[in-house]
């Protein structure tokens, strides 16, 4: 393989694993995706060096410990940049501050959609749909 395709073939699988780790960590992360790709980079080298060091060269170990360090640099880029929780609603939310997030938000307010009331309108239609539905067989029986 040529120099050329071995670095198209790390950045494919850095953004593949940088991603992933974005999908793992519940709420919105808009951010470019050259960031993307650094996180995927960041934890694939992390966990592969993490990895070798634990157990050998095995292939799995490598992937996972890869996935996981990638996984943790998103939730280090939510609490320390974005300044975000990681679990609850707050979480949900669309961040106000992080690489990215200004011009995403221009663009979403350009479209007439308001990023602070995202989730406060998924919300309300949760709670619509809840008080719709009929009631559970457990809740019948306390009747």
């Amino acid at each position: 393989m040529s120099n050329l395709g071995l670095v198209i073939a790390i950045m494919l699988s850095a953004f593949i694993t940088g991603g992933l780790a974005r999908l793992a960590v519940p709420g919105p992360d808009p951010m470019p995706a050259w960031m993307t790709v650094t996180i995927g980079l960041a934890g694939s080298g992390v966990g592969f060096a993490v990895a070798g060091a634990t157990h050998g060269h095995h292939p799995y170990a490598a992937s996972l410990s890869a996935f996981g360090t990638a996984i943790l640099a998103v939730v280090a880029y939510r609490k320390l940049i974005q300044k975000r929780p990681i679990v609850g609603a707050e979480a949900l939310r669309f961040p106000r501050r992080g690489i990215g997030v200004k011009q995403y938000r221009e663009r979403l307010q350009q479209a007439g959609v308001d990023p602070d009331r995202l989730l406060d309108q998924a919300l309300e239609a949760q709670r619509r749909r809840g008080q719709d539905s009929p009631p559970d067989d457990d809740e019948r029986k306390e009747e």
